[in-house]
């Protein structure tokens, strides 16, 4: 597998990744490079870890596994774009702080984010090929595509103002619900 190949396979798990970084950006969570980097690097490690994890489980479980890894996305994403919308529709005096940038929120849209990097080191197992280069690469792409994501989304909230917050509960949503019908109709 050359350079190339594992690039374009590297953006489709980080793409997810971006999304929710956007999204957190441009509901005003992301204003510090270190915010930014701390979201980046989550992303990107979970991204790096879950392929290797799923590389290490192999073709024996991928059937078990993927009967069920979208649900478990899904579901997150839900979660955590339900609380973001909640929060966009309170008045700012009324409103819940769900920081996507923070603690368990930010474990939570890792893992969900990065479910299709697991799938991915599944298939490279199935492929015989190494695992280390590629979830590097993976890793990478990830931190590039998420800071990248994030800078646009600080200029989308200077522009939208608050009504990002909501919209990037909406966003969330529509992702968990992607990857559900990215699965259940194959």
């Amino acid at each position: 597998m050359n350079f190339i190949e594992i690039v374009i396979i590297a953006v489709v798990p980080a793409m997810d990744a971006s999304a929710v970084s956007l999204a957190a950006a441009a509901s005003g969570y992301v204003k510090k490079l270190r915010t930014a980097l701390r979201m980046s690097f989550h992303f990107a490690f979970f991204q790096f870890l879950m392929t290797i994890f799923g590389w290490g489980l192999g073709r024996s479980t991928m059937l078990f596994v993927a009967s069920f890894d979208h649900w478990i996305a899904f579901i997150l994403l839900i979660f955590v774009g339900s609380k973001m919308i909640h929060s966009g529709l309170k008045s700012s005096k009324k409103r819940i702080k769900t920081d996507p940038s923070r603690s368990f929120t930010l474990i939570i849209l890792s893992i969900a984010t990065s479910i299709d990097a697991f799938a991915i080191g599944l298939s490279l197992a199935m492929l015989e090929v190494s695992i280390w280069y590629p979830s590097v690469i993976i890793g990478v792409i990830t931190a590039i595509l998420c800071m990248a994501a994030i800078k646009l989304g600080n200029k989308l909230k200077s522009i939208f103002g608050k009504r990002m917050e909501f919209f990037g509960g909406i966003l969330l949503i529509v992702i968990g619900i992607r990857i559900l019908l990215s699965h259940l109709i194959v």
